[in-house]
């Protein structure tokens, strides 16, 4: 869900805030433009009502193990009402005022989406060295390289398996909202902005349906040697 359709929902003429909300918890599991969350929670606040922001990250397979990462924006008391059910989600992290949740999300996509691209030229570079680059994920896993993104996305990108985990348009919806975050605050965000560019031309060579490892298709393979 982009930040247009979540206002529409919250704020539209039919949205959540056209109804009776006093004493209600509203929880926001999307990925939103910071002041878009900020303008929301206003008017909700308003109507009695109160805002959570709490984005997720971990993809459709921790949305079904209950596992999901839950970084959560809002009152202590909004918070404390709503952790139960967040149990049943995930592991549920209080970051904040309202605006945090979605400011840690950014955090977690800078780390994420900007590895994806490292990924695809680490398998780029031990192809052209005759690696076995299917081991890479065991041979790395018991020093620093290993991670939980090197096991399941490397074996995708050896593989060419682009089956969409997750959507190649959703990573540069995403990576558009944390440059503009970015400019903002006048922040340096160089890798940032080159994954940007990359999942741009990805999407614009055709492929925003594809999973966000296809990345890699751009990146030309060399001859082993």
């Amino acid at each position: 869900m982009n930040t247009a359709a979540v206002e529409d929902a919250t704020l539209g003429a039919r949205g959540v805030a056209s109804l009776d909300v006093a004493g209600k918890v509203i929880v926001d599991h999307s990925t939103t433009e910071l002041e878009a969350t900020k303008r929301i929670a206003a008017a909700l606040t308003k109507k009695g009502a109160h805002f959570v922001d709490a984005p997720v990250s971990g993809g459709p397979g921790a949305a079904k193990a209950g596992t999901l990462a839950i970084m959560a924006g809002g009152p202590d008391a909004a918070i404390e009402s709503i952790a139960p059910l967040m149990r049943d989600l995930g592991t549920m992290t209080h970051m904040g005022a309202v605006g945090t949740g979605q400011a840690t999300k950014l955090v977690n996509q800078t780390l994420v989406l900007t590895n994806y691209c490292v990924l695809a030229e680490a398998l780029r570079l031990a192809q052209a060295y005759g690696v076995d680059a299917r081991k890479i994920p065991q041979a790395l896993a018991a020093g620093h390289a290993g991670s939980n993104l090197l096991a399941a996305v490397f074996p995708q990108m050896v593989a060419e398996d682009f089956a969409p985990r997750g959507f190649a348009r959703q990573v540069l919806k995403d990576l558009e909202m944390l440059q503009g975050a970015a400019r903002e605050k006048h922040l340096a965000m160089p890798m940032a902005s080159q994954a940007l560019t990359l999942y741009r031309l990805l999407v614009a060579a055709g492929h925003s349906e594809r999973d966000a490892s296809a990345v890699v298709t751009l990146y030309p393979k060399a001859d082993a040697r």
